[in-house]
């Protein structure tokens, strides 16, 4: 396998960077705090991906240590390599709502399914431990020739128990203790009664919110509302209008003095009654006044008769009165007198009664004629005008009753309002009411979220609870299996490692030592032609040389023959000298067919792979 090329769009410091490697040796240069260890991290979380911790270990792991300096949305980057004549192009995006991997054949200009399952076998099944203990070599830490003798030691021993490399005797048992400890520190036991109580906590919540008081039922009583407005602006609007109706009919009739139907039909009849009234005066006007006249005339004749027969009687009144035939003829006179004064008197009397006739004629017919002007604007005395008068007084009937119907529609209406108005107000109420009883829905709503967040957090609590269990159930197994296995060295595994490590060592020491064992006891010895030199006597670039074997020898162990992946020296060789770094960077050339990725924070590396003619590639950062 070849790393071709990083793509590093957010990670760390860097940010739209792009690196490409060589076959062969490539050297990344820079100074300290430059970038080198973020571009190493990188690499590896390109292969493993990178997990963020949970709880406190998130303030402190890689996945916050790591995240870009620029846009956080770009925590991301690519990796491209040749593997069996195949170019491929791992895409990882490590944000935790967006964890995403993807790998393309490039060769093939396709995407790959299942691409967890092709990064494994394309690794080989390397687990990231193992890449870490092996391919990935660092130096020893620890500052002094003891404390070097210790970790190395350690190292064996965990190659030897576990074959992983992943623990360290010495430490590890310390740690485990820590680690029980402090987990046993995060333990929440009120945690499970908490949660018993919670849940009861909110069956009762939910049971009252289920309660048919908290139907909302505001909807339906605001519309209910807005119908009655729309109903009652309606009914005010008709009431209005009958208002309208009711008064102009009123002014109407009281304008012509009426106050209801028996008025009109009284001043019809009245009129009427002035009407026939009016001819049969008339009527009987025309008949006296020929009566009369006759009779006055008689009554004249009758009248001048009589004075000439007084006067003829007065003349000779002497003379006769000389006798009774006289006196008899005296008598006669003055009876015939009397006649002629009685049909004077008649006369004057038929005289009078026509003249009042005549005024009541003349006051029936005006005020008939005021009437029916008044009314209908004709003053003709007629049949057809009283016909008219008639039909003017049909009409007012007619007014009387559609007035009287709008102020009864008035009072119905008036009614019907204050219904509209009180069944307004009911809704207004009972909207009142229904916000209140949401509002409290609302407020259990929130009381009944906090307990189930509270509930959440529980559930959390209680996993974790678990999983913290689990954890110290591990411990203690990690514990004992270590305290078992670390007494003994696994033979088959230990020869093994002493032969491979020691053809290694020959090597890199360049001849100096040709071989290493290492006893049952962990005891490691550099052979030489004259005796075995125990590690305790050695230097600390030999020791770091013998770590160095160590850590090849895994690798060969776990590739095989086939030195597949690229080997990573982190600042390996900062304890060498000169010669040891010669010895060893020309041995790594020659043995190492693989590609090699050498992190430093001097020149001295590429000097001297300059100096001897070996070819590289020179990564400046």
């Amino acid at each position: 396998m070849t790393f071709l090329e990083l793509q590093i769009k957010g990670f760390g410091k860097f940010h739209d960077r792009s690196i490409s490697f060589t076959d062969g040796i490539n050297v990344i240069y820079g100074r300290n705090e430059a970038g080198k260890s973020t571009i190493h991290t990188f690499i590896r979380c390109m292969l493993f991906g990178l997990k963020p911790q949970r709880g406190k270990a998130a303030r402190k792991d890689l996945y916050s240590q790591y995240e870009p300096w620029e846009n956080s949305g770009t925590y991301e980057g690519a990796l491209r390599l040749k593997q069996d004549e195949h170019v491929y192009r791992i895409e990882r995006t490590f944000r935790k709502d967006k964890k995403e991997l993807h790998i393309i054949d490039e060769t093939l200009g396709r995407e790959l399914d299942a691409p967890e399952a092709f990064l494994s076998n394309l690794l080989g099944g390397l687990t990231e431990t193992a890449y870490n203990n092996t391919i990935s070599i660092g130096q020893l830490k620890s500052a002094t020739d003891g404390g070097m003798v210790s970790e190395l030691k350690n190292y064996i021993a965990n190659m030897n128990t576990s074959g992983s490399m992943a623990l360290n005797i010495t430490k590890a048992s310390a740690f485990l203790k820590a680690q029980r400890k402090e987990m046993e520190s995060q333990l929440v036991p009120e945690a499970a009664r908490s949660y018993t109580t919670l849940l009861g906590e909110i069956k009762a919540v939910e049971k009252d919110i289920a309660s048919p008081e908290y139907e909302n039922r505001l909807p339906a009583f605001t519309k209910l509302r807005l119908d009655t407005r729309e109903e009652l602006e309606k009914k005010q609007a008709e009431k209005e209008d009958m208002i309208q109706k009711a008064a102009r009919g009123r002014q109407l009739l009281e304008e012509n003095q009426f106050q209801d139907l028996a008025s009109i039909e009284r001043y019809e009849r009245q009129t009427e009654d002035i009407f026939r009234d009016y001819q049969d005066v008339k009527a009987a006007t025309k008949k006296r006044s020929r009566r009369v006249m006759t009779a006055v005339f008689f009554l004249l004749t009758i009248l001048f008769a009589t004075a000439a027969v007084g006067l003829a009687v007065m003349g000779n009144s002497i003379a006769i009165l000389q006798n009774v035939v006289l006196a008899s003829v005296i008598a006669m006179a003055a009876g015939a007198g009397i006649a002629a004064v009685f049909c004077c008197g008649a006369a004057v009397a038929l005289m009078i009664r026509s003249r009042r006739l005549g005024r009541e004629l003349l006051l029936s017919s005006q005020a008939l004629q005021e009437t029916f002007h008044r009314h209908i604007g004709d003053a003709d005395l007629s049949e057809q005008t009283l016909e008219a008068f008639r039909a003017r007084m049909a009409e007012f009937k007619r007014l009387v009753t559609a007035t009287e119907q709008s102020e009864t529609a008035v009072t119905t209406l008036t009614g019907e309002i204050a219904e509209l108005n009180a069944r307004q107000n009911d809704c207004s109420d009972a909207i009142e009411k229904q916000q209140k009883l949401q509002w409290e829905l609302e407020k259990k709503l929130e009381l009944l979220g906090n307990y189930k967040n509270q509930l959440e957090t529980l559930k959390n609590t209680l996993a974790e609870n678990q999983r913290i269990s689990q954890e110290l159930a591990a411990i203690d197994l990690a514990q004992e299996t270590m305290n078992d296995l670390s007494m003994s060295i696994r033979d088959s595994f230990g020869l093994y490692l002493n032969k491979t490590a020691s053809e290694l060592v020959a090597g890199i020491t360049g001849g100096i030592y040709s071989s290493m064992s290492i006893d049952e006891n962990l005891n490691v010895f550099m052979n030489t032609p004259t005796k075995l030199v125990p590690i305790e006597q050695v230097s600390s670039g030999t020791m770091d040389q013998i770590y160095l074997a160590l850590r090849l020898a895994a690798a060969r162990l776990i590739q095989g023959d086939k030195e597949d992946m690229p080997l990573i020296f982190d600042d390996s060789f900062v304890l060498y000298d000169d010669e040891r770094l010669k010895s060893a960077l020309k041995w790594l050339s020659g043995s190492y067919s693989g590609q090699m990725i050498i992190f430093t924070c001097h020149q001295r590396e590429a000097q001297m792979l300059t100096a001897n003619q070996i070819g590289y590639n020179m990564i400046r950062i």
